[in-house]
């Protein structure tokens, strides 16, 4: 532990009797002090004893630091030595090396000559016996060294081959360059390569290869190995996915067997694509090209894909340098003269399909479509017929139906979908952007405009006018259907088209075509809001055929037991299920906007019913409980100005029953303030008491 001296001191002093009050003993400083004097005369005596024990150690320590640094220059000069030694060695096994390699290039100088002598004069002694025409050597006889002998002869004929053809008649050595026992033998290593591959033998097939490698017979192998391979492969209906099994099969073999296995490899492929896929996607797609266009088009898209798919799958393999361009090149060849037409394809099918969607539709309607004209004369008179409500011509009566069916919608967005898909696949890349825009252009053709646009000119030219009794306002449910219709179009522009022209010039021509049908759709939209006029028809034969001038003064004043007329409570509950509908029906702004101009006409229908009738009393108490409701409902429309009208309203109709004393402090409160003296006046003229001479006078 570190040593403290207080402690240790505090310690001694406790120890020592008489050096402090243990046991009641009392202090005794001299025998401390003689403690203290004697223990430090020990601490004396211990230190020196120490000090000559350090100087003891420090000394030996000197001593044997010397002894270790002469050791160490001692090593040192030995490590030198040793040093220039191994340097004499190195110079001397290089010097021998360089001897050696000499001397070995003097042998192999003297010893490569006389190896291609001796292997001249052993091809001389074969050209002698194939002169002879007997050929008796073991080579020759033995069908186990058939390797051997296939050596031999691809020898002799190549020399056969740089013979003159006058010598080679001369020495009888005409059968050498002949097919004869060369290609004899090119067979026969054929035959045992094919031998072997069917017992699975591999380790002979190498062989056999190896051997062939130099015979011009060696394609002819590779063909056979190739043909072999394919025997039993194909036997289920799956043939894309006997291929790539096969592949995956002969890709593990191929390399054991040939020296060149990515070439081997790629010949197979080839084989496979040009024969066997070829004749399979010719009678699949021949059979429907001309019959029935949809299924060709199936099958197209399907043995397109699953081909390109296998083609990735090949892709692992070893197949040379540029197998991408490889393998392009060999689906392009299956599939070029149908994807010549394809679009064309395409376009006439999608016409002919979206038309037959659409007429079974109207077939089931039992309707047919009218040409219903949106221009000149036809344009002007139906907006005249509905602003005027002139009898220009009786309106279609479509019965409530809007023409307008989610299963067509979907039925046709379902084709228009597949047709991008098959288009994407399908397409070169070049012409992608122009095909989609041509499958666009149908589909605007046959969903927005002979679907919704015709559903929206049928709308309109079947609102009734603003004074027809008991009017069906089904263009509202048009709307409704037209905007949940072309929510999905926006979808599908989005999710399926977007991606196939985003970096094309194409794109702005699509973004305009589609800013064009929603413009054209926006202005019979805004044509059709004059189905309000419809609704403020509606409630003026409401308010006409429920409201009574005894209302708002009965002949019993003190026997008033309703709260709101029969006209508020009908007019109130018909405007809150056309609010309903429109908000329904609407979306974004275009619902404010439409309950603002149905609110402020309301309210102008309203204001001017009102001024029609005289007020008693209890008449104008009965008038401000009507505007009471009607104010309650016109909360539901969640327009400002709207509530701010009936709001002021309902202040004007307190001058029906303020009493006249109060009148000039009623006009001149925070709603009425700003009105015209005119508006003021013409409500206090409705009083019956108007007349009287004290209520002219204080309004005068």
């Amino acid at each position: 532990e570190p040593f403290v001296a207080d402690e240790y001191i505090e310690r001694l002093a406790w120890r020592t009797p008489g050096g402090g009050s243990r046991g009641g003993e009392a202090f005794d400083p001299k025998r401390l002090l003689e403690e203290f004097v004697n223990h430090i005369q020990e601490l004396q005596v211990m230190d020196e004893r120490i000090q000559r024990k350090v100087e003891k150690l420090e000394q030996q320590c000197q001593k044997e630091a010397k002894e270790f640094a002469k050791k160490v220059q001692e090593l040192q000069k030995s490590n030198q030595v040793a040093f220039q030694h191994f340097q004499e060695l190195d110079e001397h096994i290089s010097y021998v090396a360089t001897k050696v390699c000499h001397l070995g290039d003097q042998l192999e100088g003297v010893n490569t000559p006389r190896q291609r002598a001796v292997e001249a004069q052993k091809l001389m002694k074969y050209f002698n016996e194939f002169l002879d025409g007997e050929l008796k050597s073991d080579v020759f006889t033995n069908s186990e060294k058939i390797k051997e002998a296939a050596d031999i002869i691809q020898k002799l004929h190549l020399i056969a081959q740089e013979l003159p053809f006058d010598s080679l008649m001369d020495f009888c050595a005409y059968p050498l360059s002949s097919p004869g026992k060369y290609h004899d033998l090119e067979c026969q290593l054929i035959q045992e390569f094919t031998s072997a591959q069917r017992r699975g033998e591999i380790s002979r097939m190498r062989e056999v290869a190896a051997v062939l490698l130099h015979f011009k017979g060696y394609s002819h192998c590779v063909d056979v190995y190739i043909k072999q391979c394919q025997e039993g492969a194909f036997l289920r209906n799956d043939v894309f996915e006997d291929a790539a099994i096969l592949c995956q099969r002969v890709n593990k073999q191929v390399g054991e067997v040939f020296s060149n296995p990515e070439t081997v490899l790629a010949k197979l492929i080839q084989n496979i694509f040009e024969v066997k896929l070829q004749s399979y996607v010719k009678d699949q797609l021949e059979e429907h090209r001309k019959s029935d266009a949809e299924q060709y088009l199936k099958n197209l898209y399907d043995l397109y894909t699953r081909t390109t798919n296998l083609s990735s799958k090949l892709m692992e393999f070893n197949l040379g340098t540029d197998k991408q361009t490889f393998l392009s090149k060999l689906i392009k060849s299956i599939f070029i003269s149908y994807l010549e037409n394809y679009i064309e394809v395409e376009i006439g099918y999608l016409k002919s399909r979206s038309a037959m969607i659409l007429q079974r539709y109207y077939d089931s309607k039992n309707h047919q479509k009218r040409s219903i004209g949106t221009g000149g004369i036809q344009d002007l008179k139906e907006r005249i017929r509905q602003r005027t409500n002139l009898p220009l011509g009786p309106s279609i009566d479509t019965h409530g139906e809007t023409f307008l069916s989610q299963e067509v919608v979907v039925n046709l967005l379902q084709e228009t979908k597949q047709a991008f898909e098959r288009c994407h696949r399908l397409s070169d890349p070049s012409d992608l952007p122009k095909n989609a825009f041509r499958i666009f252009s149908m589909l605007v053709e046959f969903l927005c405009t002979e679907h919704i646009d015709y559903a929206l000119e049928t709308g309109l030219a079947g609102i009734p006018s603003s004074d027809s009794k008991n009017a069906n306002l089904y263009f509202l449910d048009v709307v409704h259907q037209a905007n949940t219709i072309f929510h999905l179009f926006d979808k599908q522009f989005n999710d399926h088209l977007m991606p196939l022209i985003s970096s094309s010039p194409k794109l702005s021509e699509c973004l305009q075509k589609k800013k064009d049908i929603i413009e054209q759709m926006e202005v019979k939209l805004d044509m059709g809001i004059d189905t309000l006029n419809c609704m403020i028809g509606q409630m003026k034969h409401i308010l006409a055929a429920e409201q009574k001038k005894t209302d708002f003064k009965p002949e019993d004043e003190n026997n008033v037991l309703i709260q709101y007329t029969n006209a508020c409570v009908k007019v109130c509950g018909y405007v809150r299920k056309q609010v309903e509908k429109i908000r329904n029906s609407m979306d974004g702004k275009n619902v404010d906007t439409v309950l603002m101009e149905l609110g402020v006409r309301f309210h102008r229908l309203i204001y001017e019913h009102l001024q029609q009738y005289s007020y008693s009393c209890m008449g104008g108490m009965l008038a401000i409980c009507d505007v009471a409701e009607y104010r309650k409902c016109a909360k539901d429309f969640k327009i400002a100005l709207v509530l701010q009208l009936f709001d002021t309203l309902h202040a004007l109709c307190n001058l029906l029953v303020v009493a006249p004393d109060n009148l000039k402090q009623v006009c001149s409160g925070e709603q009425l303030a700003n009105l015209d003296k005119n508006i003021l006046h013409s409500f206090v003229q409705l009083r019956v008491d108007y007349r009287s001479a004290r209520l002219a006078r204080h309004f005068s």
